[in-house]
């Protein structure tokens, strides 16, 4: 067989305006380890130059979406990791936290399908998604207290905006596993599914058939707004709608509905 690279560990195909990422090492169960982190970094940064990207579906290959960060791995070089840890220049994340952050960040939507085993940083990695829809046998974990650690790649971010604290403070301390049924109740996953790839493509599809424009001005719109004062959101709210009513894809929304056919969206024309 051979021998996987760093750049394998992460593929990436385009089709119809949808970006399908795959984290490719199975026989570990996607485990996270430096080069997969380096490389959902890179292939997110790609993404966010693509204008005919529209939808992004977040994905594992083989039995697992991600078990995790690959311990035995990661500690082998410890130089390695210690640089990862640091923050350089004005930059707010390391490459842990920058891995999972990065999709957060893409001016689309972003939706991850779970399956297997969603454990530690692969379910930290999920969360920074804007939906998750997993399948009923779909085991999750805050699992980082098993390694004596915390959640430190943008699970603390994450987690407050779907779970009151007290449920957070359980998951995170006890690391106990819990099953898709369970994570819907919580609100940490969007969907259960039976097909979580056919769900995504279903979701990805309605996505595609609104303002590419509007789509992404709405996940920046809650984004910025969740945690803000009235006034500050109202205003947010006011500066995205003048930028929308100023755009091509608007007047293609208008016009089809009011002629009642199907629009024809042009490419995102900027980020919000």
């Amino acid at each position: 067989m051979k021998p996987q690279t760093a750049r394998d560990r992460v593929t990436l195909s385009i089709e119809d305006h949808i970006a399908t990422v795959t984290l490719n090492r199975p026989d570990k169960y996607n485990g996270l380890d430096l080069e997969t982190l380096q490389a959902l970094v890179r292939t997110a940064k790609a993404l966010r130059k693509n204008r005919d990207v529209r939808v992004v579906i977040l994905r594992g290959e083989g039995k697992a979406f991600c078990a995790g960060l690959d311990f035995a791995t990661v500690t082998r070089t410890p130089l390695k990791m210690l640089l990862a840890f640091t923050k350089f220049g004005v930059r707010k994340t390391n490459l842990f936290q920058q891995a999972c952050w990065a999709w957060r960040q893409l001016p689309v939507p972003v939706i991850a399908e779970l399956h297997g085993y969603c454990y530690g940083g692969g379910l930290q990695l999920a969360l920074a998604a804007d939906f998750r829809i997993a399948s009923p046998e779909c085991e999750l974990s805050v699992m980082e207290i098993k390694w004596g650690l915390i959640p430190d790649m943008t699970g603390t971010a994450t987690l407050r905006e779907l779970l009151p604290m007290d449920v957070a403070k359980e998951l995170a301390m006890t690391g106990r596993r819990f099953d898709a049924r369970e994570a819907l109740s919580l609100h940490l996953v969007t969907r259960v599914a039976e097909d979580p790839h056919a769900e995504a493509l279903t979701l990805a599809q309605a996505l595609l058939e609104r303002s590419p424009d509007a789509v992404s001005a709405s996940k920046a719109l809650f984004q910025r707004t969740w945690h803000q004062a009235e006034d500050q959101a109202f205003a947010e709210e006011s500066r995205l709608q003048f930028t929308l009513l100023r755009g091509r894809n608007q007047r293609e929304a208008m016009s089809a509905n009011l002629k009642k056919r199907a629009p024809v969206f042009r490419a995102r024309q900027r980020e919000y």
